[in-house]
């Protein structure tokens, strides 16, 4: 299998929403940009904001969209044509609210599972044919309070967790973006001892 070229992390823009569940994908590129020294840059043509990193030796775009999270397909379609990146060589990441804070998965393919984000980029491209990285944030108890819990900020230990789980899944990266997934995965979905 292909490996990576994009990786693009699913949130919302403003400091309003800066620290918030919803942002875990935005919190994901940000800490791989930070571990490099590298500096997102706005992109106007690709609707959000953009960083080139090196991982396992191969260039690496990064994209966060600068459209709100239930429009971030328009971004995702316009990076991919741009940089004729095919989808399967993209890995969108994203918080995960059947996930557990501390937990971090990776897959490829499927649906939407009620992401807003990932509904948009499927219907934009029409199909789900690409990586996934959820970040789990736990789930409030009741549909009701989704909206609210994604929106909120979480509180000291669930915020541990979460950067955690980010930092997990960074350290695997280098083998999904060389292409070898199953390992990537093994190794992630492996609990630590």
């Amino acid at each position: 299998m292909a490996g990576l070229r994009l990786i693009v992390g699913l949130g919302n823009p403003g400091a309003e929403h800066a620290r918030t569940r919803h942002n875990a994908g935005f919190h994901f590129v940000d800490a791989l940009a930070e571990r490099q020294g590298e500096r997102f840059g706005l992109d106007g043509k690709l609707f959000g904001e953009t960083a080139k990193v090196v991982v396992a030796g191969q260039p690496v775009w990064l994209l966060k969209p600068a459209t709100y999270m239930n429009l971030s397909g328009k971004s995702v379609a316009a990076a991919l044509r741009f940089w004729k990146i095919a989808p399967e060589e993209a890995l969108l990441a994203h918080d995960e609210l059947d996930l557990a804070p501390g937990v971090a998965r990776l897959k490829f393919d499927g649906g939407h599972g009620g992401q807003n984000g990932l509904r948009d980029t499927i219907q934009h491209l029409g199909h789900g044919k690409f990586h996934r990285l959820r970040i789990g944030i736990g789930h409030p108890g009741h549909k009701d309070r989704v909206t609210s819990w994604v929106l909120g900020k979480p509180g000291k230990d669930d915020e541990i967790l979460i950067a955690r789980a980010i930092d997990d899944a960074l350290d695997v990266l280098p083998l999904a973006v060389s292409g070898n997934f199953m390992d990537a995965m093994t190794r992630l979905h492996t609990p630590k001892a």
